[in-house]
């Protein structure tokens, strides 16, 4: 189980107060809440990308540093989170050269996000913002994570490109997904359960629609 326990951080002031979550392998968690009320924040501490300055995460016992793999995170803006001087192929492969493991079937990979293997040959600008972002999930998932987190990893997408990664993200029933968007909707219907995050604090937690 991913866990946060009392999580505070931030920069010179914290955005993140005081924060308890659990994620299960194979639950669907949303958190919503305004732009600046600390869900990035709080995505990047989960994912062990930074540290708390105080309170603690644990990754199925361990803290992140002793969990590496065990996490993956895809961000919202693709454009960002990838090397422009890759290929989509080199973009997909990266976790798996840099941990020295196996390259994964990469027709096989990205036929799975929707993907079609003529653009692995293509740098970022060649792609589209939805293409590129499918890409992310499909680099997220070759490190086979026990958790998944999508930080507004939809908000620039059209409707069938986030169709597609929601399905995606379903049909991996091991996963436990942490689900960050504006997108009440989309969370009522993917999510087992919604917190809402406000300046900095986990205020409420609803029970949603149980995912079909």
């Amino acid at each position: 189980m991913l866990i946060a326990e009392a999580v505070t951080a931030g920069y010179r002031t914290p955005v993140v107060r005081q924060v308890d979550l659990q994620l299960a392998p194979g639950e669907i968690v949303g958190i919503t809440g305004e732009s600046g009320s600390g869900k990035t924040t709080l995505a990047r501490v989960l994912a062990g990308l930074r540290a708390p300055s105080a309170g603690r995460v644990t990754v199925d016992g361990k803290p992140p540093n002793r969990a590496r793999g065990s996490i993956a995170m895809v961000f919202q803006s693709p454009r960002a989170a990838t090397n422009p001087q890759f290929t989509l192929a080199e973009i997909i492969t990266e976790p798996a050269r840099i941990r020295r493991t196996p390259i994964p079937d990469l027709t096989a990979l990205i036929t799975s996000v929707g993907l079609t293997p003529d653009l692995l040959d293509r740098r970022p600008h060649a792609l589209s913002d939805g293409q590129l972002q499918r890409a992310c999930l499909a680099r997220a998932l070759t490190q086979h994570p026990r958790y998944l987190i999508l930080d507004e990893a939809t908000a620039m997408l059209d409707a069938a490109t986030t169709a597609t990664i929601i399905t995606l993200v379903r049909t991996h029933h091991h996963l436990g997904v942490l689900l960050i968007s504006h997108d009440r909707p989309l969370l009522d219907v993917t999510c087992h359960r919604i917190a809402t995050m406000h300046e900095g604090t986990l205020t409420t937690e609803d029970t949603a629609t149980s995912p079909g």
